[in-house]
């Protein structure tokens, strides 16, 4: 009988330990690097809709950003401390900006970001499509 519990045991934490890493599918909030600037690239979208933290969102005319998959913390994202006011500062060939955390790119590495249609247009032209050599950073 005791082997039995110390198997039902060891199955409930093995089974813990593995919803732990299914929902915890990015470094903890601790983790995210706070003002500590990122090389890496930028594109744009054009999405309408809801973004990840659950609020209306037009990439077409809002300035706004979705970051890589990998920054965020919580199972429901719309819970996520990325949604609580943390802003992506982008600078570019002379010029930065500021945008809100809005949105989850699935298809971004830690190092890209996806800006909004506006919010791209104010530090290159469109055309570019994917700009490489960026700088940005989180802060709030």
């Amino acid at each position: 009988m005791r082997d039995f519990k110390r198997a039902r045991y060891a199955a409930a934490v093995l089974a813990a330990a593995a919803t732990g890493i299914a929902l915890g599918a990015g470094p903890a909030a601790a983790d995210v690097p706070i003002g500590r600037a990122v090389t890496g690239k930028m594109t744009y979208y054009t999405d309408k809709g809801y973004g990840a933290c659950g609020t209306p969102i037009d990439a077409t005319s809002q300035d706004l950003v979705a970051v890589s998959a990998a920054w965020w913390t919580s199972g429901n994202p719309n819970n996520d401390p990325l949604c609580k006011g943390i802003s992506v500062e982008v600078s570019y060939n002379g010029k930065s900006i500021r945008v809100p955390v809005k949105d989850k790119c699935p298809s971004c590495d830690r190092n890209h970001i996806d800006l909004s249609q506006t919010a791209f247009q104010k530090l290159a032209p469109l055309d570019k499509g994917v700009v490489n050599g960026i700088t940005w950073k989180f802060v709030r």
